[in-house]
């Protein structure tokens, strides 16, 4: 499905041959499943990691603190590794990284037993994960330019993918009683593997995103500094408001769903990555399908919808006992927090002229809420449970809906013949 959704053009590229085209759509759907596959794995196991470290949620907080500031140092840092040695090179570094901080997670959790080792290995995750994050969508939108297609939506879909394969893997990993080293040395190694396979059949071509000659970097540092200029327009942060509460909801999921199942429903512990299955399979469909629903009803009412959608299934996993319910308020949660992000990037960037330093900004609020609003949680959580804290997360999607109005498509007046076509591919992002 990844290869045949796509009708290449190739007379716009000619250094590339199509076969270049389908191996570096391949490899980039890899690498964002990959992605995926990472963060689910850690979040599938834990409940049994606190469990080893003997933690309570305060240090799982603590944890997920030094992940999210490694995060956030490596979405920053991002551009200047791709200026120096392209997204080619730097996205297998970056891989290696999360594959190698996931091996040093379960030595520490399991056969080490240290908070610190385990809190080492979790910042390199982080690093790993935010740097990957910033050049494996670079990637995408070039690899659009490349191919004349919109398959951003697509792209994330595969991250969702992950996302399923990996909570997958953690229920069968936990129903089995496999260590938490074994899994995170075993999924480690998948990553390793994928990141050398896929970064191999990248181009090494400037549409790919390859290095630039010494005598052009200069440029990446005045797109820079022009990137800046989104934050001084109000727009940005309207749209700010709506990746804020569905980043929230995706991250809170990711990373306290499987223990708000276990100790705050009181179920097993298989149960934990069951429900995150669920509410990841729930987001991808909605991924997936949400395209043609934004053409037809639009980004405002869709938006609307979902983060009503989103609010009902959380409260529906918050207050009802452990069962059938549960589950389907986890599905109803990940449904409602699907197109949020996609929704708003597609937003930030209506106007050609600015889209870069628009979707540029947009994209660091949503990831700084993904990354850092989940250790807020846990803290908050010590005092007043789970259950209860993630109400909080609750009040964040209505507030995202409330502002739905912001993703609006704009009329660009000097463009205005253009609307129709712009407008259209808005809805396809």
């Amino acid at each position: 499905m990844c290869v045949e959704s796509i009708r290449y053009s190739v007379d716009m590229h000619s250094t590339l041959t199509r076969s270049q085209l389908v191996r570096w759509h391949l490899a980039i759907c890899a690498i964002f499943l990959a992605s995926g596959l990472s963060i689910s794995t850690w979040a599938s196991r834990v409940p049994a990691i606190r469990e080893s470290l003997g933690i309570e949620n305060s240090g799982v907080g603590l944890l997920l603190l030094g992940m999210g500031v490694a995060s956030i140092i490596g979405l920053s840092i991002a551009p200047a590794v791709m200026a120096r040695i392209g997204a080619r090179r730097g996205m297998l570094v970056a891989l290696l990284l999360v594959g190698i901080g996931l091996m040093i997670i379960g030595f520490g959790a399991d056969s080490l037993q240290l908070f610190a080792v385990a809190l080492v290995g979790l910042a390199l995750f982080g690093f790993g994960n935010g740097a990957v994050d910033v050049m494996m969508n670079v990637e995408g939108a070039a690899l659009e330019k490349a191919t004349g297609r919109t398959i951003m939506p697509l792209l994330h879909a595969f991250f969702s993918f992950g996302t399923v394969i990996g909570a997958g893997l953690g229920f069968v990993a936990v129903s089995l009683g496999v260590p938490v080293i074994a899994h995170c040395v075993a999924m480690g190694v998948v990553i390793i593997v994928v990141a050398f396979v896929s970064v191999a059949n990248v181009p090494r071509a400037e549409v790919a995103m390859d290095a630039p000659a010494d005598e052009e970097r200069a440029h990446w540092r005045e797109r820079l500094s022009v990137s800046l200029q989104a934050w001084r327009e109000p727009r940005t942060y309207t749209l700010g408001v709506i990746m804020l509460g569905m980043a929230f909801a995706e991250g809170s999921a990711n990373d306290w769903l499987p223990s708000a199942v276990v100790y705050g429903h009181g179920a097993p512990e298989e149960a934990g990555p069951a429900v995150l299955a669920v509410f990841s399979v729930a987001m991808t469909v909605g991924r997936i399908a949400g395209g043609p629903v934004v053409d037809r009803l639009g980004r405002v009412l869709v938006l609307r919808v979902l983060a009503g959608t989103a609010a009902a299934g959380l409260l529906l996993f918050i207050l009802a006992p452990y069962g059938p319910l549960v589950f389907a308020g986890a599905a109803l949660w990940g449904l409602g927090a699907s197109l949020g992000f996609p929704i708003g990037m597609s937003a930030a960037a209506d106007d050609p002229a600015k889209a870069a330093s628009r979707v540029a900004a947009a994209a660091t609020i949503g990831y700084v809420a993904f990354l850092c609003g989940p250790p807020i949680l846990g803290w908050i959580g010590d005092h007043i449970g789970l259950l209860n804290t993630l109400l909080i997360v609750v009040g964040l999607i209505v507030a995202s809906g409330l502002f739905s109005g912001a993703a609006k498509p704009l009329v660009v007046a000097e463009k205005a013949e253009a609307e129709p076509a712009r407008r259209d591919a808005a809805g396809r992002n």
